[in-house]
């Protein structure tokens, strides 16, 4: 959405430049720089400049202003691109075999940092691509919203959508932890009223053992209260960061979902993930499933942004987890 508000006001500002301009012209005034103008087609603004030649009459007839609609075309082009990068989502289907397991088969649908992200009127391009997967538990692991441009509404959009699918279990990540008290307290509890099960450490549910790890118990011995070995259960933990992966491991816990590395916001080919939201270049684990010990750990991109506005190569994902008997 940053790049959106900023589209609207750099198109806004060349408009007005132009304008500006026209009138300085007709009066005899200090006139604005032409590489001014077409500088602010350049960084963004070439519809708004051509809307301001077309409107104003201006610099029509200049030849050094035809470069405007071409860069209105490959402003375009990379606009589409941008939009395609951050708004289409893709479904990544995994498959966890576990010889305790002994159900008929358990689909878990994982979201991970959705950061406010707008997906459709009350989100239900993202519900439906979730209602159309059949889960049996929808796990949110973290980062629903972003503690730098907060938007509440667009997360009870999300969750009270979500809840109506199946039971949604979820954990806090580091964002929600920075939020204000006071609005982070009204906000768990519309979560409450929603059904959303939050805040709890082990439930044995569905032929399961799932445990919830809040980003605030990462770092402690919490999980270790929670996970004995013995359980005899398909245990299966819910987190937001993969760099704890040797205390997941310790744990001895089967599975984990966690998000937090946004796909490294930038994927190039045949070297990965370029940047984490903790500034570590090219990160060793930033999507995908990956085996350490006995433990898988799955790695959400997620779904939003953060301090970087835009994902390259690097589309929102859902994750699906199909739990079987081994």
């Amino acid at each position: 959405m940053l790049i959106v508000y900023y589209e609207l006001m750099i198109n806004a500002v060349a408009f007005a430049a132009y304008g500006i301009d026209k009138y300085r012209a007709q009066k005899n005034r200090y006139r604005i720089p032409e590489a001014t103008l077409i500088g602010l087609a350049v960084i963004g603004g070439a519809l708004g400049a051509l809307f301001g030649m077309k409107i104003f009459h201006h610099k029509t007839l200049k030849p050094k202003f035809l470069a405007v609609p071409i860069l209105l075309g490959i402003q375009i082009l990379l606009a589409g691109f941008c939009l395609y990068s951050n708004l289409h989502i893709v479904v990544t289907n995994y498959e966890y075999r576990d010889e305790n397991y002994t159900g008929d088969g358990l689909r878990i649908v994982q979201i991970s940092d959705l950061h406010n992200q707008f997906f459709g009127i009350k989100q239900e391009y993202l519900l439906g691509k979730i209602r159309a997967l059949g889960p049996d538990i929808i796990a949110v692991t973290g980062d629903v919203v972003d503690s730098r441009h907060t938007n509440y509404y667009l997360a009870l959009q999300f969750f009270k959508g979500a809840s109506e699918i199946a039971p949604v279990y979820y954990v806090k990540g580091n964002h929600e932890l920075l939020l204000k008290s006071d609005e982070r307290d009204r906000f768990f509890k519309e979560l409450d009223e929603l059904g959303v099960i939050r805040q709890w450490g082990v439930t044995e549910t569905m032929g399961i053992r799932l445990i919830g790890l809040d980003d605030d118990q990462t770092e402690d011995d919490t999980l270790s209260k929670y996970t004995d070995g013995e359980s005899g259960m398909t245990e299966i933990l819910l987190s937001h960061k993969p760099e704890y992966y040797n205390k997941y491991k310790e744990s001895g816990v089967g599975l984990v979902l966690v998000g937090h590395m946004h796909g490294g916001q930038i994927i190039i080919p045949g070297m990965g993930g370029l940047l984490s939201p903790d500034v570590e270049f090219f990160p060793e684990f930033y999507e995908g499933m990956h085996k350490i010990g006995n433990t898988e750990m799955i790695i959400s991109r997620g779904l939003g942004n953060s301090v970087i506005p835009l994902r390259i190569n690097d589309q929102p994902e859902i994750v699906t987890v199909d739990i079987k008997k081994k």
